[in-house]
């Protein structure tokens, strides 16, 4: 879910890009420099793109060239991603969900859901948005 609101915020918190030659072998990377639980961003990859915590697991066996980037988002904002992914939990497919009101002649009326989450959360999501 964090890479989901970082690509919605345009924000994923990047202090260092590292580029070279990477290789993923039994399902993990060796980032020397990179402490357990830092998150990081894989660009470049044919099967690994995306956000991760350090040391991460399940990935797809490769060598790749491209690029590394460490990433450091403050502990406000994993806490509104944890809140967010509850809030999912909770209510995402209700509030997801194809339409959210209809109406037939003043007779008939129907509501589903609410606002997605993008809704829900935008005025603190703001905080950290970047304009692309």
């Amino acid at each position: 879910m964090i890479e989901i609101i970082c690509n919605h915020i345009h924000n994923d918190f990047e202090v260092a890009r590292r580029a070279g030659r990477f290789e993923v072998s039994d399902g993990g990377i060796a980032l020397p420099g990179l402490q357990a639980g830092e998150y990081f961003r894989v660009i470049g990859s044919r099967f690994n793109d995306g956000i991760y915590r350090y040391p991460a697991e399940g990935l797809t066996d490769e060598v790749f060239d491209g690029e590394i980037a460490v990433l450091r988002p403050p502990k406000a904002f994993l806490s509104l991603v944890a809140e967010i992914t509850a809030w999912r939990g909770r209510y995402g497919s209700a509030a997801e969900g194809p339409y959210k009101s209809e109406s037939v002649l003043g007779v008939y009326s129907y509501t589903k859901g609410g606002a997605a989450w993008q809704e829900a959360f935008a005025d603190r999501l703001d905080t950290w948005r970047r304009i692309s």
